[in-house]
C-alpha cells in the first residue's frame, strides 16, 4: 500500500478525481486508504463567497479594459460603482485571480527563485514565417460558480492557436499537456513566455531544450512583450466569455473549444489582411 502511494506521484486533487473513476465495487474507505487521502476530503465542497465572485467578475472585466490598473485604482473603480471594499480585500482577490497591473508585470503565477530566467529574444526580431516564434500565456476564466484557468500556445506570425488546456488550479501539469500537444504539430525556433513558475519550471524548459528550441521570457513589468496573446485574451473575453455564463467546468471547456476553433478557422484578422489564422499558418 505504501508503495502504491509513492509510485502514483499524483497531487491530492488528482487522487480525489481518481476515486470517482475507479471500480465502484471497491469501498470508498478502501480507495481512500490505497490513495492516501482522508474520507472527509472526498466529500468536502469548498464554500464560495458569492459577493467575492461578483467582485472578481467586475475586476476581470475592468482589468481587460485597463490592464494598467493596480489595486488602488481597482478599489476606486469598485467604490465608484457602489462596492465599498478596502484595498486589502481587492489585493487578495487579485492575487487569487492572478492579475497585477502591467507595471509590475501581470502574470498568473509567481516566479520561483530556484528557476532560471531566460532573456527576451524578440526585441527587434523580424518575424516573417510560421513556426518561427511561439508563445504561451495563462488567463483567468470566470464561471457562474467559481473559475478556471486557460493556457494557450500561439504562433506569432499567423496568430494560430496551436493548443490549449484548462485547469481548476495553477499547477504546471496543464501547461505541460498543452506544450506536448503543440509540439506534436511542429516545432518553433523560439518559444516565448512570461516568468511564471509554470513556464520557468525544469519540466517545461527541458521539453523545449530537448527540441533545441531557444527560450525567451518577457521582461518584468512588460506585459506587451507577449502582445499577440494578450490580444487573443481580449478578443476571447469580449466575444465569448463576457457574453455567456458558464454553469460548469465542462460547459466552459466546451464553449472555449468552439470559440478557439472559430478564432482559428473563421475569424478574419485585419492584421492578416482579413485572412484567418489557419489560412496564414498552413
Amino acid at each position: 500500500m505504501t508503495g502504491l502511494k509513492k509510485n502514483l506521484g499524483l497531487s491530492h486533487k488528482e487522487k480525489l478525481l481518481l476515486i470517482d473513476k475507479v471500480n465502484r465495487e471497491i469501498p470508498v474507505s478502501r480507495q481512500s486508504e490505497l490513495l492516501g487521502v482522508s474520507r472527509a476530503s472526498i466529500y468536502y465542497k469548498p464554500i464560495i463567497n458569492q459577493y467575492n465572485l461578483t467582485l472578481m467578475r467586475l475586476l476581470d472585466e475592468q482589468y481587460t479594459k485597463t490592464p494598467f490598473y493596480g489595486s488602488r485604482k481597482m478599489v476606486a473603480f469598485l467604490n465608484r460603482n457602489g462596492h465599498c471594499v478596502n484595498r486589502k480585500r481587492v489585493q487578495r482577490l487579485m492575487r487569487q485571480m492572478g492579475i497585477e497591473a502591467i507595471y509590475p508585470k501581470r502574470n498568473l503565477s509567481k516566479t520561483n527563485p530556484e528557476h532560471r530566467i531566460y532573456p527576451y529574444l524578440l526585441r527587434g526580431l523580424k518575424i516573417d514565417k510560421p513556426n518561427q516564434v511561439w508563445s504561451a500565456d495563462i488567463t483567468y476564466i470566470r464561471l457562474h460558480q467559481g473559475w478556471i484557468y486557460l493556457v494557450a500556445i500561439m504562433d506569432w506570425f499567423s496568430r494560430y492557436v496551436l493548443s490549449w488546456e484548462v485547469s481548476t488550479s495553477l499547477e504546471t501539469d496543464f501547461c505541460l499537456t498543452a506544450l506536448d500537444k503543440a509540439l506534436s504539430t511542429g516545432c518553433p525556433e523560439i518559444f516565448n513566455t512570461d516568468q511564471g513558475s509554470q513556464f520557468t519550471s525544469n519540466l517545461f524548459t527541458e521539453k523545449l531544450k530537448d527540441q533545441s528550441i531557444l527560450i525567451s521570457m518577457d521582461g518584468r513589468g512588460r506585459a506587451f512583450d507577449n502582445i499577440f496573446i494578450e490580444r487573443l485574451w481580449r478578443s476571447l473575453k469580449y466575444e465569448e466569455v463576457y457574453l455567456r455564463d458558464y454553469q460548469s467546468v465542462s460547459e466552459g471547456k466546451h464553449s472555449l473549444k468552439e470559440y478557439l476553433v472559430f478564432y482559428n478557422h473563421e475569424r478574419l484578422h485585419q492584421s492578416l489582411d482579413y485572412q484567418t489564422p489557419a489560412e496564414v499558418h498552413f
